[in-house]
């Protein structure tokens, strides 16, 4: 895992970005104190054999804490921040509303206003007065929601773009947008929100593409040290990318556009990366067309991966890297350093 970036200073080509370190994490996590299947103590030593830097437990309508600040605790990582996955279905239960709440000083008593915008709204408000950040979970779960309902709620920093659990239909299907291009909805309409992969992990047992089983879908987040406070604001303010496999190895900032570069007003993006999945990465690459606020990355294993031309149209600030039949990276903003 890459623990740093660095840059050239060569004229009118790199720009040296600040001297901060990458963390990975999962923001999206669940144990027996809600409906996972294992204890909060055997999920936290989970992730902290797989390398993480940093885990939120997010429990439904549970505040769910550890004491590693007595002195007792063994090891120093997986960094702990305080979560909760505020959770409650409208209109007899047939539509299910969950917001992450990660950062939170207290439980978040989940809002039922009746109608998808009015909740959403309530509950992102809720999480933000109990001095967290809010994250828009699986839109698709039960095709509660699209992006005309998210562009309406204001105050939320995140959307899952990525959550690994098998019944929350992260793709899409015959007529259903995927969570990727709702987010590509919510960014054209000019809401700025920045994706997320999760693992919404609640199986540690069995592990099979049925369960929801950890490992699958995490956060690098961009930040000058692992403190609570530095990893929170570096999510909210988009210093991280997303993935489900992919490690970037550099970000290079150019001081001018670049064919190869990704444009963001002033500045290129053009990124390195390296496989770090648990399996091969076979997969023939495949582009992704070019959307209003972002663009296709074409490359294969061990080689660089360059983003083509920004759009014309729209804002450029993220890009997203797929193979065939997997959606592997998010760069969420253009905006580091």
């Amino acid at each position: 895992m890459p623990m740093g970036t660095r840059g050239s200073d060569l004229p009118g080509r790199g720009v040296g970005l600040p001297k901060l370190d990458w963390y990975k994490g999962n923001i999206h996590t669940h144990t027996t104190e809600s409906d996972g299947d294992a204890s909060p103590e055997r999920v936290v030593s989970w992730y902290r054999r797989h390398g993480y830097d940093f885990l939120v437990l997010s429990d439904h309508n549970h505040l769910t804490l550890l004491d590693y600040g007595s002195g007792k605790r063994r090891f120093k990582r997986p960094l702990m921040r305080p979560g909760e996955e505020v959770s409650v279905s409208i209109q007899g239960g047939a539509i299910p509303i969950h917001v992450n709440g990660i950062g939170i000083t207290r439980v978040v008593e989940p809002v039922d206003a009746g109608e998808v915008v009015p909740t959403l709204q309530a509950n992102v408000d809720a999480i933000v007065a109990a001095g967290g950040i809010a994250s828009i979970n699986h839109p698709n779960y039960q095709w509660a929601f699209n992006q005309e309902a998210i562009r309406r709620v204001a105050g939320a920093s995140l959307l899952e773009v990525f959550n690994a659990h098998p019944v929350v239909d992260t793709h899409g299907a015959a007529g259903r947008p995927s969570s990727e291009e709702i987010w590509d909805g919510v960014l054209s309409a000019g809401r700025v929100i920045f994706g997320v992969a999760s693992d919404d992990s609640h199986n540690y047992k069995d592990f099979s593409s049925e369960r929801s089983n950890p490992g699958r879908g995490w956060v690098m987040v961009r930040a000058p040290e692992l403190t609570s406070e530095a990893i929170v604001e570096a999510l909210a303010n988009g210093q991280f990318y997303a993935s489900t496999g992919v490690v970037l190895e550099e970000i290079e900032r150019f001081r001018s556009p670049s064919r190869y570069g990704y444009s963001n007003n002033e500045t290129s993006l053009t990124p390195r990366a390296s496989w770090a999945g648990t399996g091969p990465c076979t997969m023939r690459p495949k582009a992704l067309r070019p959307l209003t606020t972002y663009g296709a990355v074409r490359g294969t294993r061990g080689r660089s991966l360059r983003p083509p031309r920004a759009p014309r149209r729209g804002p450029s600030r993220c890009f997203c890297l797929r193979y065939r039949r997997s959606r592997l990276i998010w760069l969420t903003n253009g905006r580091f350093g």
